[in-house]
């Protein structure tokens, strides 16, 4: 079987599906990619790099501003499929990220492909994360227009696609009820023998400061430290914190940029707006306590999970991130917001505690009543490993289940072609009596 993954910086949500179907010797897997330094075979999978021939039009109309990146990125994908297409390459299944639109014309090239495409998020006007959190919410009718807009690109890979993979059912219901039959709801997957709980972990920051389990820890983790996970909440609530817990240890992790949402009106990080907010509360011992630790790699935030005695997660309603179930896997107490993505995973006092998404004070009182439990703590802990290894294993649930949609779509695919050279048979047998 042919395969062709497509993904503006590959491997991405594919980082285990893509070698686990390379490592089938009956398969030949290719990836289109962005990324320029991508090497030109990973795990198997032949990677092809291609790059836009041009920017997005400064004249363009703002609300548009969204959709033409995509075109772009849709039309140098496709040059690039053309010249795979030219050497002899037909892939029986294609395996792709919408989200850029590198994946818009790819069914001129090879209209007998089956495609199946990442379900990440489908934008509300109403719902879901726009207008959820109105401190910076702007201008309601303009804001509607451009979420509107930005759904052109999910609808026109919805109407091409044959199927459908979404990580959770409250992802898979944001999409419109005539796609939904088209979307399985699959995990990407949690390595949870990688990600276990470890009690003899020990973490060293740049300070010279070594943290052990018998540390008082609180962890949060984003890509990005801004409003739509919360950092906001989580930093008001860290001087009832500090005051109530001297010898807590608080880690952060994410950068100074914005994955989600908009930048601050005043080109500030958000990191710095809302330390900068909490600041005078706190006096220079406090301060010296919360640690920003940036992006970190990845054989280093295991073991901060695993030295966590607290995780707290907080989320608009919107994408689930990987690091909550990572941090149910390690066996961390959890904290959360109650916003819907959460309700699959966290069940309020089984595997972790749900708190108002803008209760600032709330959350610290759920984190300082915790930290008065370790009994409490480890039972919360011990539930959300279990949880994550029942439902989000890499190896015995979600891989399995990623490999048996992706091969559904290939028997569709073989069922096509084996279609169509039987009405061709019939075809010619038809010319040859007439003649």
């Amino acid at each position: 079987m042919k395969i062709l993954f497509v993904h503006q910086n590959f491997p991405g949500q594919f980082v285990h599906l893509a070698p686990a179907l390379a490592a089938d010797r009956g398969n030949e897997v290719v990836a289109l990619s962005m990324h320029k330094g991508a090497p030109s075979l990973w795990n198997g999978v032949k990677i092809f790099p291609y790059q836009a021939t041009r920017g997005s039009c400064a004249e363009i109309h703002p609300w548009l501003a969204d959709a033409e990146p995509k075109v772009i990125r849709g039309e140098a994908a496709m040059r690039m499929a053309l010249q795979l297409r030219e050497q002899g390459f037909e892939p029986d299944v294609i395996i792709a990220h919408p989200g850029w639109g590198e994946s818009l014309f790819l069914k001129h090239v090879w209209p007998k492909a089956k495609v199946g495409i990442y379900a990440e998020f489908f934008y509300h006007v109403r719902g879901a994360d726009v207008g959820f959190d109105l401190e910076f919410s702007g201008n309601s009718i303009e804001q509607a227009t451009k979420v509107q807009l930005k759904n052109i690109n999910n609808l026109l890979n919805m109407e091409l696609a044959d199927a459908a993979i979404s990580p959770t059912h409250w992802q898979a219901s944001t999409f419109p009820s005539a796609f939904r039959d088209r979307i399985s709801v699959i995990h990407d997957g949690i390595n949870t023998n990688l990600v276990a709980p470890n009690p003899a972990v020990a973490l060293s920051l740049g300070s010279g400061l070594t943290l052990t389990r018998d540390d008082e820890v609180i962890t949060f983790v984003n890509r990005n430290l801004e409003p739509y996970r919360g950092y906001h909440i989580f930093m008001r609530a860290l001087p009832q914190i500090l005051t109530a817990r001297p010898h807590a240890q608080i880690l952060l992790v994410g950068g100074d940029e914005v994955s989600y949402g908009a930048k601050s009106p005043d080109g500030q990080s958000w990191k710095d707006i809302f330390f900068n907010e909490i600041r005078p509360q706190l006096s220079e011992s406090a301060l010296k306590r919360i640690h920003f630790l940036g992006n970190i790699p990845y054989q280093h935030f295991i073991p901060l999970l695993q030295l966590s005695r607290i995780h707290v997660y907080l989320t608009y309603p919107f994408v689930l991130s990987w690091s909550l179930l990572e941090a149910m896997s390690a066996g961390c107490a959890i904290v959360a917001s109650d916003t819907q993505p959460l309700h699959e995973a966290i069940r309020h006092n089984e595997t972790g505690r749900l708190v108002d998404f803008f209760d600032a004070q709330g959350l610290a009182k759920e984190v300082c009543d915790l930290l008065e439990q370790p009994e409490e703590r480890a039972r919360l802990g011990e539930n959300a490993r279990k949880f994550a290894c029942e439902f989000y294993d890499l190896e015995k649930v979600c891989l399995p289940a990623q490999l048996e949609w992706v091969y559904s779509l290939a028997r569709d695919t073989q069922i096509n072609k084996s279609g169509d050279i039987s009405a061709q048979s019939l075809v010619n047998t038809v010319v040859i009596e007439l003649k």
